[in-house]
This record gives structure tokens, sequence and C-alpha cells, in this order.
């Protein structure tokens, strides 16, 4: 039988963790997390360009501030009705479909020296756990390659460019290329105890932050534990017919050998009739080929981490967050551990 480690440490004193991407599959997490340490840094990417954020990123100069607002809401501490609030979609006039969680972030902004003083301004509003930082504050574009030669600029036509080219994307860059990493995002990698890469798209979400200068090399520095989280399907328009070690292989390449120790993969079974509906779209349950993930250098471990919600299938929120904490304490365990396999930081063998 397996030997797992228990939890049973305050949340003020859980591990440092820092968490890499975007979209709604890094909120999920970090809501989760929020349960089990208040010490998270969300590091997010700035290059969606499509949907409200685009809006205001066209009609104001700032960065797009959807992701920032979804981990937001994600790490609050309100009360309901400002919840509901940071939620509520405009459905009529010239704001509909915009967000007032994402206007609320303009106008701080607004009144702000910078963005990210911005997004601290709001972190202290809705009293979040941790802290969420955009990985730059530069105006950057995502440049999609493919396969045959094809190019598109825009993080939302990558998805209709790659059905139309129906061919894989061979390469993502930043235009401009490297920018200037925020500050506070390095120190945030630098200080922690597990480094955590996803889940999220891989083309759009992930690998941007990895093509900002500075990023790639702190991960390298670190001797913190270094995760990447899986999808639990394959996603239309980015990744069809991709494994997991196709995933890590696209990681590598946009950035460096043995930037993650583990890739964290789910096991719970996917219902036959939700499966099908995804396979009509060219979807399909990430299959995790160990034996190739193994010769990327990173071990695979699997873990019952995804339910689904109205047909769809998703992390689970908290299954993930206490896979991962379990990850990181079993691996403290294992380092540093007395004979017994026992810490005094609250971790115990199983």
């Amino acid at each position: 039988m397996e030997q797992r480690v228990s939890y049973r440490v305050p949340r003020e004193y859980g591990p440092r963790v820092a968490v890499i991407g975007g979209g709604h599959g890094l909120s999920t997490m970090l809501r989760g997390l929020k349960q089990y340490t208040e010490n998270i840094a969300a590091i997010v990417t700035v290059a969606d360009d499509g949907g409200g954020s685009g809006m205001l990123r066209q009609d104001l100069g700032m960065p797009p501030p959807g992701d920032i607002r979804n981990c937001l809401e994600a790490l609050a501490n309100t009360e309901p009705l400002m919840s509901q609030l940071m939620q509520y979609r405009f459905s009529e006039g010239s704001l509909a479909g915009q967000s007032f969680g994402n206007l609320f972030l303009a106008a701080l902004n607004g009144i702000s020296s910078s963005f990210d003083a911005a997004v601290s301004r709001m972190s202290e509003v809705l009293a979040i756990t941790g802290r969420v930082l955009p990985v730059t504050t530069a105006d950057v574009r995502l440049e999609a390659e493919f396969e045959n030669g094809a190019s598109v600029v825009g993080e939302s036509k990558i998805f209709y460019c790659k059905k139309r080219e129906d061919c894989r994307i061979k390469q993502v860059r930043l235009i401009p290329e490297r920018p200037k990493a925020l500050a506070e995002a390095i120190t945030a990698l630098r200080q922690a105890d597990m480094i955590v890469l996803g889940p999220g798209s891989l083309y759009t979400s992930i690998i941007p932050n990895l093509l900002v200068d500075g990023i790639v090399e702190t991960i390298q520095e670190s001797s913190a534990l270094k995760i990447y989280v899986a999808n639990v399907m394959t996603q239309e328009g980015e990744t069809e017919g991709y494994t997991v070690s196709d995933h890590i292989a696209a990681i590598i390449h946009h950035s460096a050998p043995g930037l993650v120790d583990l890739c964290l993969c789910n096991s719970s079974p996917i219902p036959k009739s939700v499966a099908a509906r995804y396979a009509e779209e060219g979807a399909e349950p990430l299959r995790g080929d160990v034996e190739a993930c193994a010769a990327l250098g990173v071990e695979v471990v699997s873990r019952p981490i995804a339910t689904v919600e109205d047909g769809y299938v998703r992390h689970h929120s908290v299954h993930l967050a206490r896979e991962l904490i379990l990850l990181h304490a079993e691996r403290s365990v294992r380092i540093a551990g007395d004979r017994f396999g026992r810490r005094d930081n609250g971790y115990r063998m199983e």
C-alpha cells in the first residue's frame, strides 16, 4: 500500500506556494489552496486580448484584467454581496458582457501609479489570501507559429487559426520578446517552497509566463518542489491529440530541460457520455504516457483530482489543492524526516 502523509498545519504556517498560469484553471486551484495555506503568490499571464479584457485593453491601454480579476475573486475573503458584485456581468448596452470586477480594476488602474499597484489595491479591498501578481506590466502580444509555417498574432485568434490550418502549434512568442518580469514575481518564486505550473491552456495561459525575462532562470535556480498540473482533457483549438509528454515537451521547448520535477495528472474516471460529447469537438481525456515523461526527466503522479460540473470536466478545487499540499509534504518528509518519517512541521507519514 502506498504510504501517504497527513497534513495538520495551520494555514498561516502552510508552505509558500507560487503558482504560474492564467484562465479558469488557475483560479479553480487557488480556491482550494487558500484552505491549506495563506502563503500563496499567483503569477498571472497578461497576454489575453479577447472578450471584455480585450476591450478594456484596447480602449484604455491597460493590461488585460480578466485573468487577474478571476484570481483575486478566487482568493477573496469578502461578504457574499461583494462577491456577487465583482462577478456581475452587464447584459445590455455598450457594457454588455463586461464584468463589474474588470471595470473596478480598470478604475483602480486609472487612479494608481501602475497596474500592479492597482492589483495590490484591489487585493486590499477584497481582503484576499496571499498575493496576485501580473507576470509583467509590459504591453505584450502573443504570436503563434504553426508547423506548416503559418502564424497569427493575438491570443484570441490562435484557436481559430489552428482550426483553419489543421496542424499543431510549433511555438509561441511574445511581442516584444522577453519583457521584464515584475520584481515581486521574481521574489515570490525565489521564496517559494513549491512552484506550480498550471492548470490551464498550455500555449495561451502557461507558456506565455515562461517567455518573460527572468522567470525561467529563477525557477531553475529554485530548490522548491516544481510541479506541472496537467489538464484533464485535451483542448480543442490548442492541444488536440496531445499526450502528457507532448505538454511537457512543449514547456521544455519554450523554457529549459528540468524545469519541473513532477507532473500531477488526473486518475478519476470520466463518464462515457461526457467523454463522447468532448470527442465530438476533437477533445479526449489526456493520456499519461509515463515512460515518455520519464525520458523527459519528469515523474508522473496520478491522483483523483477531477469532477464533472454541468456536463463539463473540471479540476476539483479542494481535491487538487489537497494533493498538491500532500505531495509537498511527502517530498519534505523524504528529504528532511527523521528515521520514523516524522517532522515537527505537522507532516506525518501514514
